[in-house]
């Protein structure tokens, strides 16, 4: 596996990462001992960047991901993530308050069963604390020596403009894939401007770039995908029509559509670095072999010819962005 940097600060990481979200919660029911494994193969492969979030399971990611990388702490660059508050009365909610951020990172620390952070990521962006404020608290983590390096997730570019003029941010994580590509417009330019790295998650599409789905049907009832837009009615129908295109360029390359469009993400450059998440060692291996896919200028034309995903990314896009 080779290594990408992301940032200036010299955080180096694996090209691609392991996204742990689904371990726990979201995508049907997890299988811990599968989940475990599948960590365990990932480093053996040579993936090191491991992303985790306070929010996951409500804490329960974390503690997955503390014990399996508990006897190789050292094999891991251990990103996890703050802002996102689930009560069960409340509901969701976003935090970006200096004394909330210390909280959220102790808490974090406790649950990884780690005493440090390599990559610290606001989750969501607090529209009601200015990002200056919450930065300054996530700095004075790297002065206590819980975090090496910042992150933003979903950030507008002012906001990550502004945040970056506090303390160096290493990261912005965002949804970015071949049928998600809005942060070309304004964030991915800015982030460049800036010198800093991406990191994208559901760079399959939430599993509908592999191919593997003809229905919404097939979703357990507690697969958050069957609220999705894009995996709804009409909006599946035509997305079926977009991977129907990588599907053929994936037989010309003798490979899956899922391996193509892990490919494209890889393409668009060495600051970019795409962490796919799954549960399962076999679709890990199959992702991994992504990092040897190799499109040429025609094949990468193709793929940006198929346009963009019919549907929002969320049923609530209030916080993406910010």
């Amino acid at each position: 596996m080779n290594t990408r940097t992301l940032g200036a600060q010299g955080l180096e990481v694996s090209a691609e990462g392991l996204g742990c979200m689904g371990m726990s919660e979201f995508y049907g029911d997890a299988d811990e001992a599968e989940s475990v494994a599948t960590i365990h193969r990932a480093l053996e492969l040579g993936v090191t960047l491991l992303d985790t979030a306070d929010t996951y399971g409500s804490g329960a990611n974390e503690q997955l991901v503390g014990r399996a990388i508990a006897d190789r702490r050292d094999q891991v660059v251990l990103a996890t993530k703050f802002g996102i508050v689930r009560d069960p009365e409340r509901g969701r909610s976003i935090n970006g308050r200096p004394d909330y951020v210390v909280q959220a990172c102790d808490a974090s620390l406790r649950r990884l069963a780690v005493d440090h952070i390599d990559l610290y990521y606001q989750h969501r962006v607090d529209t009601d604390v200015p990002i200056e404020e919450t930065v300054g608290a996530m700095a004075s983590l790297i002065d206590a020596g819980k975090v090496s390096f910042l992150g933003l997730s979903e950030a507008s570019a002012e906001t990550i403009d502004r945040a970056h003029a506090v303390h160096p941010i290493s990261a912005l994580q965002s949804e970015y894939s071949l049928w998600s590509r809005d942060i070309e417009d304004e964030v991915l330019p800015a982030i460049r401007g800036l010198g800093i790295g991406l990191v994208a998650y559901s760079p399959l599409g939430r599993g509908f770039l592999t191919g593997r789905f003809s229905g919404p049907e097939e979703f357990a009832e507690n697969d958050f995908r069957r609220h999705n837009p894009r995996f709804q009615g009409e909006n599946f129908e035509r997305n079926l029509q977009l991977v129907e295109r990588v599907r053929e360029l994936a037989a010309e390359h003798d490979c899956t559509p899922g391996q193509v469009a892990l490919a494209w993400v890889l393409h668009q450059g060495e600051d970019v670095v795409p962490i796919p998440g799954t549960r399962r060692r076999r679709y890990l291996e199959e992702n991994v072999v992504a990092t040897e896919v190799a499109l040429n200028n025609q094949d990468l034309e193709r793929l940006d010819a198929i346009g963009v995903a019919a549907g929002d990314r969320y049923p609530d896009m209030s916080t993406v962005n910010r």
